[in-house]
């Protein structure tokens, strides 16, 4: 075995955090693994772990040759994904990230479209709200929504996330039609809240006022899906405050109606697609190109809104 390949065995283990993890996700035994992280030691001459019953750690050497090593992987990584998308049809493994609801409505049409044109391409999606950390966990591509944190990923705008208040007729029929935010903040609201964000409080802004107002929401029911939300403002169990990307449909044929059309909601961020700063491989290129015809520009959902 040589250099390289043991290299990418200590960058394992330490990803790990132990042999037998290491040794699994591999498919051999823990005393193989072992051996072979000795010999790396015995050819640079440098202890790299301390060992113990309980845990191993790296050493002051171990942590520097571990840096190399992940530089090591990542150039690997990056040969191969521009091997194979060089042959005369695009080949490899895409391992996709995606917020659930996009995934669900969006995503799992680029991929098919992606899939029939792309014989020899395979796709792996995890849908999961919350972050993933993309390099550590080896996602391609992460598709999120909101604004991007800095960070050493490039973060391709797809879309912009405008905002839009929603209520069912029946809603309207029992609490009357809010002409203004002080009014709407009287009735009740279903409210999408998850570990992370909670969407309980927007800035509103008129035009023709020139002027923001706040709109803090109240409700009994707060929610972490959307399609709980969704199901929720059509029993009419209260108003939402909803990304327009996560509509499947138009509003009319939702039996809803969108409540102070005057107002702008000053909500920052979009729909993105979050890769590497590594040279972005052409197979992720593709793909992103294929999610972007899906949603279109502008994309589908701006036409499900009617003012």
């Amino acid at each position: 075995m040589d250099l390289a390949s043991r290299l990418v065995m200590l960058l394992e283990v330490h990803q790990h955090g132990s042999f037998a993890k290491a040794a699994d996700t591999r498919g051999i035994d823990r005393s193989v693994l072992s051996k072979q992280i000795k010999k790396l030691e015995d050819s640079l001459g440098l202890r790299l772990l301390n060992r113990s019953t309980r845990s191993i750690a790296l050493t002051p050497a171990g942590i520097e040759i571990v840096k190399q090593a992940q530089k090591l992987r990542d150039v690997l990584d990056e040969t191969h994904h521009i091997a194979n998308t060089f042959n005369d049809e695009p080949k490899g493994v895409l391992k996709i990230s995606s917020t659930a609801m996009f995934g669900r409505t969006y995503l799992k049409k680029a991929v098919a479209s992606f899939l029939h044109k792309y014989s020899q391409v395979s796709v792996e999606i995890i849908l999961d709200d919350r972050k993933v950390d993309l390099i550590g966990d080896r996602y391609d591509i992460a598709f999120r929504i909101g604004v991007p944190e800095s960070s050493n990923l490039v973060a391709k705008k797809l879309a912009s996330h405008n905002m839009a208040i929603l209520a069912s007729q029946e809603f309207i029929s029992k609490y009357g039609y809010p002409e203004t935010p002080q009014q709407l903040a009287e009735l009740p609201a279903v409210i999408y809240s998850n570990r992370s964000f909670t969407l309980d409080k927007v800035q509103l802004f008129s035009e023709r006022e020139q002027q923001s107002f706040s709109l803090n929401t109240e409700g009994r029911y707060r929610v972490n899906e959307v399609e709980l939300l969704m199901d929720a403002v059509q029993e009419g169990l209260g108003y939402i405050v909803v990304g327009q990307m996560m509509l499947t449909k138009n509003i009319k044929e939702l039996g809803l109606v969108k409540l102070l059309p005057e107002y702008q909601i000053s909500l920052e961020g979009g729909l993105y697609a979050l890769y590497s700063h590594r040279n972005q491989p052409p197979l992720v290129k593709l793909f992103i190109e294929t999610v972007q015809e899906t949603i279109g520009t502008p994309p589908v959902w701006e036409s499900y809104i009617n003012t």
